[in-house]
């Protein structure tokens, strides 16, 4: 065998979309160079230095794992999610909900000693589905009525079991369904209606919470289903009256917010350099939720312009496959995982920056925490599964390098 033919057989371990594979390529490196200065504060606990990044990047290593096995599986057979992911989704989640389990929240299940939550796996699975249906349920004019009640559905099904415990995930996930719905051409009748009545439930959510009096909203959280209202409601009145005067700032009243702020306005621009943040010991959550406030105070701007950028990319390049697939199921999932990543990143680097309220959404591939990883990495390695199945449809051999293929070696 030539050395030319080693090359290309070496290349074919990673197939697929390559500007994909940079992306997370870039995003694992950041997240283990940031990760393991924000959580200096668990080292110094702890009495452990390497213990925190090493287990982050022992996850990180499982995710990549689990995204190289899955982009080897040919993309018809995600279709199989639709048969169970659904069923399994529901069934988590309600457990989940019967648990006690961190922090006095409902939202994570502990088995064989990982904790994970079955949120990350329902949004998965819900993307699937909706792709399944859209591309099922069409006729020449798009997507069908029928197709939209499902999707409605299943949905507010699954949407509903997660909102108890954690609202921002439920948010998110119908938002990334109804751009689904959008991109897969469901009656406009319908599709404003149902915009309609989310902007009207979400103007009196907002009421709700913005002007209720807190003892009003205590005996409220005391019904069923609305145990954490009253952190619904502190989080949007941190956001909405927030002084204007920097001297004005409680570092102790609402640290989280402050702390991000102080660490994005010391950045200098340029950033203080990987490792030498000032604001990490005191930012809560700072490998977390709040970790592109700590990438930006190490690497400037520009560190955190190139983080927005590579998200985007992702986008980009999901839209750019979605329109060189055949059928109409691969494209449609591609465009929700995409959507489901980039909608949670932009939301995060929002919430940091102070333009969102806080909502305890991580920054997906970059924050520390094993379940999001893996299912993030999950989600990476069915795109690039669509992508080969792509690149392949559309793959027409020269016939050039027919000749050179059957050509004997020298």
């Amino acid at each position: 065998m030539t050395l030319r033919n080693k090359t290309v057989n070496a290349g074919n371990l990673f197939e697929g979309d390559k500007a994909l594979w940079m992306v997370l390529f870039f995003l694992c490196i950041i997240s283990i160079l940031e990760v393991y200065s924000a959580s200096s504060n668990m080292t110094f606990e702890h009495g452990a230095y390497w213990s925190p990044v090493l287990k982050h990047g022992l996850y990180l290593g499982v995710g990549v794992g689990i995204t190289w096995v899955i982009h080897r599986i040919p993309c018809r057979y995600f279709g199989w999610i639709v048969v169970i992911g659904p069923t399994l989704s529901i069934v988590l989640l309600v457990a989940a909900l019967f648990s006690g389990s961190l922090n006095d929240t409902n939202r994570w299940l502990d088995i064989g000693g990982f904790s994970f939550q079955p949120s990350e796996i329902a949004k998965g699975s819900l993307v699937v589905v909706v792709a399944w249906l859209l591309s099922v349920m069409r006729d020449e004019k798009g997507a069908t009525d029928t197709a939209f009640k499902w999707i409605l559905g299943i949905a507010v099904v699954i949407c509903g079991l997660i909102v108890k415990e954690n609202l921002s995930t439920a948010m998110l996930t119908f938002m990334v369904v109804l751009l689904m719905m959008f991109v897969g051409k469901v009656p406009w009748q319908r599709l404003s209606l149902l915009i309609g009545l989310i902007v009207v439930s979400g103007a009196i959510g907002y009421s709700t919470l913005r002007f209720t009096p807190e003892s009003t909203l205590e005996k409220m959280s005391e019904l069923p289903g609305l145990k954490r209202l009253t952190t619904w409601a502190h989080r949007v009145r941190n956001h909405t009256d927030m002084p204007d005067d920097p001297m004005a700032f409680d570092l102790s009243t609402n640290p989280q917010i402050t702390q991000a702020h102080v660490a994005i306005a010391t950045c200098n621009i340029v950033g203080r350099g990987p490792g030498n943040s000032t604001v990490r010991d005191f930012l809560p959550q700072a490998y977390s939720d709040f970790i592109y406030a700590i990438i930006i105070e190490e690497l400037g701007l520009f560190g955190g312009l190139f983080v927005l950028l590579l998200y985007l990319a992702l986008l980009y390049r999901a839209a750019r496959i979605a329109g060189r697939c055949e059928k109409n199921f691969p494209a449609f999932l591609i465009l929700g995982l995409a959507l489901l990543i980039v909608s949670q990143a932009l939301i995060n680097m929002m919430v940091a920056v102070g333009l969102f309220p806080v909502t305890g959404q991580p920054l997906p591939l970059v924050s520390r925490g094993g379940s999001s990883i893996m299912v993030n990495c999950a989600y990476i390695g069915m795109m690039l599964s669509i992508s080969q199945s792509a690149q392949q449809s559309h793959s027409q051999p020269l016939l050039s390098d027919k000749n050179e293929e059957s050509e004997p070696e020298a």
